[in-house]
């Protein structure tokens, strides 16, 4: 690290669980953030001031005014833009060193295979049951930590998936790839806006620990926080031997 460098990362490297190689391995990172909406917005701002070396933004919407009341990366005046060119322009504000790397597409099988296998860390902030399975699939085959969020109405969650961890369950453990719900999103459920803000910064929070060792992610616990109360609720989780994305 240059003298700039030192300057402003100097709070984490007073952290004795960080220092300076914790900041090294940070600054060396690529993150790769699917979503780049209400939870993708203050993980991507936190972890691009946090210093993660090479950011990768993946979404295909861009901005709309009902997207301000809670997604913090974007502004009245970028109205219209791609998300993920928004998202860097906010990122690239506090932190001109971060590298970004913008893709406006739906996170497909085929795309999360190239870009998975390229990444340190993978965080999953999208709204979609779907492609939470197929970034899953893509952690578990590549054995990339992944980090998952999830908010609607008041109600949010957060779980890691960690394949480097021989008996970590998959997002699959959890919640089975086949199991029939009906959808719901917040154009038409409604969300709060700090709510996002809350299990995006935690998403931020596990990746940046993944990545430095600063401490034990949440691989095997599933945090559940009922924002009406603010009141958290952990589970325990176990790998599904039976599993038909991680058992084999």
């Amino acid at each position: 690290m240059n003298d700039q460098q030192l300057l402003r990362y100097s709070r984490h490297i007073l952290l004795d669980e960080i220092g300076i190689e914790g900041q090294e391995r940070i600054l060396a990172a690529h993150a790769l953030i699917i979503g780049a909406g209400g939870l993708g917005s203050p993980a991507a701002l936190y972890l691009g001031s946090a210093g993660i070396g090479h950011i990768t933004l993946v979404d295909d919407d861009a901005v709309d005014l009902t997207n301000l009341q809670r997604q913090i990366a974007h502004t009245s005046a970028r109205v219209g833009q791609p998300k993920v060119t928004s998202a860097a322009e906010a990122v690239l504000a506090i932190n001109p060193d971060a590298a970004i790397t913008c893709i406006q597409a739906r996170a497909d099988a085929t795309l999360l295979d190239g870009l998975v296998a390229t990444a340190t860390v993978v965080l999953d902030c999208t709204d979609n049951y779907a492609t939470r399975h197929a970034i899953n699939a893509a952690c578990v085959r590549h054995a990339k930590p992944l980090v998952v969020g999830a908010a609607i109405r008041f109600d949010g969650q957060i779980t890691v998936v960690d394949p480097r961890q021989a008996n970590a369950p998959c997002y699959a453990c959890i919640f089975a790839p086949n199991a029939e719900f009906e959808e719901v999103q917040c154009s038409t459920m409604g969300v709060f806006a700090p709510l996002v803000g809350i299990v995006g910064a935690m998403q931020a929070a596990e990746a940046l620990k993944l990545v430095s060792g600063a401490g034990p992610s949440l691989a095997g616990r599933l945090l559940m926080l009922d924002a009406r109360n603010m009141e958290w609720s952990a589970l325990q989780v176990r790998r599904d031997t039976n599993c038909a994305v991680c058992a084999a």
